[in-house]
């Protein structure tokens, strides 16, 4: 289901063109009509739609352009047509291009007059408004191919067209002029299959012309008569909020009896054995006759506990190690002072002085200094000598 909806607007025209309006299409695929559709994004599919609708209904010629002209180069009108998907089911440029035609068809304009410079707009109650020039209607009819172009099905629903190899969508209108035709899928067609489709294609667009034409009819018959018409004749038959779908019978007398046949017919499920193992002279398995110990958290517990145990008991000792060392020095320092008794509660307080290091390594090794270079000096003065 596709709901159409058409509306225009005074704008300045295009500049190579100043003398034809606008026409504008666009198609909007909205969660509401499958989920798998999200908005806002334009998907491959959303753009593909949007070129065949223009090809179909602004590149046929169909609407005559140049009566939308209000002032050559300065005030056109701009006709917009917006579609709005309301239940994917499959096959949407059919229903899309279906609904912009009828709606476009339907659709008023409102009166204008000029004078001079000034551009007068009526509104419905000052001048009756008036309908687009449409010169003709193109519909457009879809084909799927399965197995390579063996089978061929007309108007393919949602699960078919996933599984479907190929689609040939023609345009066509009830003059049997061909308006536009698209191939996708990558399937290639002989030339007897085109011409087929194209005849199927004449019949439906026939068809549909018809009740297109007598549909509105009856629209503008039903408004001259003051009845029901538009939405106040859809929503209580709730043809616009509601998908209908035609009842079918099922016989479900003999549903048990037929189940219970099927559950005893079907083979019970077969046992299945371990199958022994046979070792052959000569080999052996790693591991045979002995139990697993891997994996005992008991035995991995105690190792645990030991070992902190051991590192908790080497850690005391390094302690006392090293109270013991540091009580016998402080015993070595206080051997040459006098003890004195008092009842003060001050600290004791300890001054240690550094220790004088012998001088006599440092003179050794600067006396060994002077020696050699002197040693080395004479040598120089030898060797010049001679030369």
């Amino acid at each position: 289901r596709v709901l159409a909806q058409v509306s225009c607007e005074l704008v300045p025209p295009k500049p190579n063109r100043p003398t034809e309006g606008i026409l504008f299409f666009n198609l909007e695929l909205s969660p509401m009509a499958a989920p798998g559709f999200e908005p806002g994004r334009q998907s491959e599919l959303l753009v593909k739609l949007n070129r065949l609708i223009e090809r179909c209904l602004r590149n046929s010629k169909c609407i005559d352009t140049e009566s939308l002209c209000v002032v050559a180069g300065e005030k056109v009108w701009q006709i917009r047509l917006d579609l709005h998907l309301l239940n994917h089911d499959g096959n949407i440029i059919d229903a899309a291009s279906i609904a912009g035609i009828v709606a476009l068809c339907h659709f008023r304009r409102p009166d204008v007059s000029v004078q001079g410079e000034e551009v007068t707009v009526y509104t419905p109650e000052e001048r009756d408004p008036v309908p687009l020039s449409i010169h003709h209607m193109p519909i457009c009819v879809s084909f799927a191919f399965f197995q390579q172009g063996t089978y061929l099905l007309v108007d393919p629903s949602e699960r078919e067209e996933c599984v479907m190899d190929g689609l040939l969508v023609i345009a066509m209108n009830k003059h049997r002029e061909i308006c536009t035709i698209q191939s996708s899928g990558g399937i290639m067609l002989v030339k007897d299959q085109v011409l087929r489709c194209s005849k199927i294609t004449a019949v439906k667009v026939a068809e549909i012309t018809e009740l297109i034409q007598k549909a509105l009819e009856n629209d503008q018959k039903v408004r001259k008569e003051g009845g029901k018409f538009g939405f106040a004749e859809s929503i209580p038959n709730q043809k616009i909020t509601a998908f209908k779908m035609e009842s079918a019978a099922v016989d479900t007398n003999n549903v048990e009896e037929q189940a219970e046949e099927i559950i005893t017919k079907a083979d019970p499920p077969s046992e299945v054995f371990a199958k022994p193992i046979l070792h052959t002279p000569g080999t052996a398995q790693i591991g045979e006759g002995i139990e697993n110990s891997w994996g005992d958290l008991e035995e991995s517990e105690r190792e645990e506990a030991a070992e902190e145990e051991g590192e908790s008991e080497a850690t005391a000792f390094e302690c006392q190690k090293m109270e013991t060392e540091d009580t016998s020095t402080m015993r070595e320092i206080k051997k040459d002072e006098p003890i004195v008794l008092s009842d003060s509660e001050e600290e004791e307080v300890v001054i240690l002085e550094p220790q004088e290091l012998p001088r006599k390594t440092r003179t050794q090794t600067n006396s060994k200094q002077e020696t050699t270079s002197k040693k080395a000096f004479n040598k120089r003065r030898k060797k010049k000598r001679a030369a």
